[in-house]
């Protein structure tokens, strides 16, 4: 009897103990922030190979064209689940919709694990997964679309349209669309973590308790382990040398730098006529920015020749049409309006919604107002220079040099005449009874009209109207 009271006793305590560490061993799994498998993936898994695909940095066009390679990668692979390796500040709106919309139309199950920041876009794309994990001390929000030159906030119909997919991403996983539309509208206010006033960004564990995010895990590992299977079976996907050199050439800075080689290029060529420095400039900008772009989808055709006509159009009023009129007027636009096209992923004559022009208008603002002062800076300042003379040819023709003319030019400064044909600018002119080649400095004249010799250089005598009678 007494033995099957000490049996029944020790059966207590083992009971008790056992009570009692459970709460503890509960309160550390909720801490480290472990759910079960169950809580992570509802069912188990297919299974097959997962795929890591990592989208840092800014978010553009290439990576945008590279996660919808590496997700049908995936596909044809059999893959059972594609974990996002998210860590970004955000970037181009419509870049980040083509990300939503892949991975939303993914076969395998998704997972955006945000390795310390997704933001902005991020935000967006992060949303769109299946399921979302965060390392700790990482957030995810500030999703406001903000303008590419200042970094201002864009006006109401860019942030209206934000809005949207951001509430039309979390409904289409079960998320809280007031959650998701907090984080671009700083006028909603969420209860206990953020008041009206300020865009919403959560840390790992609001993001947690709000039921943004699945599950708080500390590395990769982490996650294949929840889905209950073998870190082997994991597949680190990477973009390729070309799609990481696009995305070099497509930053927006190199954008704009390009885009000032050559605009600024072409200037200085079509002051300098001659293929030269500036003509060479020019043409490494265009091959640059054209040819990258042009072999991941980004610039269609049309725009290139675009380019090409309004280039062409330039020239042609520089060359061959006095003053300056249509043709230029419309080679500017053409030249403007084909980089403005190239800077935006249109399809044909399809463009994105506003939203996603922002960036392109602050990389051309940009770009145009240093376009203006480098015109402005090396017309005055370079010419000058000695080393400039080695680069364009700008040869000397004045006779403190050793060029005389014989039939003695310099004598006709300041004599008048009469253009006996239409000067375009070159012609010919009657000045004292002699024929003489004249050019002008680009103004159109008539035949018969008057004219004076203001400079002599070299055999180049140059004239403008004049309003006195020829001399006699």
């Amino acid at each position: 009897m007494n033995s099957l009271a000490r049996r029944f006793a020790s059966l207590l305590v083992s009971a008790g103990l056992l009570f009692g560490l459970a709460p503890v061993a509960s309160g550390q799994s909720q801490q480290a922030g472990l759910p079960s498998p169950d809580a992570l993936f509802e069912a188990p898994l297919a299974d097959g190979p997962v795929y890591i695909v990592p989208i840092q940095g800014p978010i553009d066009n290439v990576l945008a064209r590279y996660v919808r390679r590496a997700t049908r990668d995936a596909e044809a692979a059999g893959a059972s689940l594609i974990v996002f390796d998210v860590d970004t500040f955000g970037g181009l709106v419509d870049a980040a919709d083509k990300i939503r919309k892949t991975i939303l139309d993914v076969e395998p199950v998704t997972v955006a694990f945000i390795d310390k920041n997704a933001a902005s876009a991020g935000a967006l794309i992060s949303y769109a997964s299946d399921r979302i994990v965060m390392v700790p001390g990482a957030s995810i929000g500030a999703a406001t679309v903000v303008e590419g030159g200042s970094g201002e906030a864009a006006p109401d119909k860019y942030q209206s349209y934000m809005r949207g997919l951001m509430r039309a991403t979390a409904e289409a996983n079960g998320r809280d669309p007031r959650i998701a539309e907090a984080m671009v509208d700083e006028s909603l206010e969420v209860e206990g973590v953020s008041e009206a006033g300020s865009v919403l960004t959560l840390s790992s564990e609001e993001a947690l308790r709000l039921g943004v995010a699945d599950a708080i895990l500390s590395d990769m590992d982490a996650v294949v382990e929840q889905a209950g299977l073998a870190p082997t079976a994991s597949v680190a996907h990477r973009a390729s040398t070309i799609e990481r050199a696009l995305r070099f050439l497509s930053s927006p800075v190199l954008q704009s730098l390009l885009m000032l080689m050559m605009m600024g290029g072409l200037y200085f060529e079509l002051q300098t006529p001659g293929v030269g420095f500036p003509g060479t400039i020019a043409a490494v900008g265009a091959a640059m920015f054209f040819a990258p772009h042009y072999m991941i989808g980004l610039v269609q055709s049309w725009e290139i020749v675009l380019f090409g006509i309004g280039v062409l159009l330039l020239l042609a009023e520089i060359f061959v049409i006095p003053g300056f009129g249509v043709a230029g007027i419309g080679g500017l636009v053409l030249v403007a309006g084909s980089l403005f096209a190239a800077l935006i992923g249109n399809v044909g004559l399809a463009f994105p919604p506003f939203a996603a022009l922002a960036p392109a208008v602050g990389t051309m603002a940009v770009t145009l107002v240093l376009l203006i002062a480098l015109m402005f800076s090396l017309s005055k300042y370079l010419p000058k220079s000695e080393r400039f003379g080695h680069l364009v040819l700008s040869p000397d023709l004045a006779s403190a040099s050793g060029y005389v003319s014989s039939d003695a030019l310099d004598e006709l400064v300041g004599q008048s005449g009469v253009a006996l044909t239409p000067l375009r600018p070159a012609g010919t002119a009657d000045i004292g009874g002699e024929r003489i080649d004249v050019v002008t400095r680009g103004e159109f004249v008539a035949p018969g009209a008057p004219v004076e010799i203001i400079q002599v250089r070299g055999s180049r005598v140059v004239a403008r109207p004049s309003t006195r009678t020829e001399s006699s």
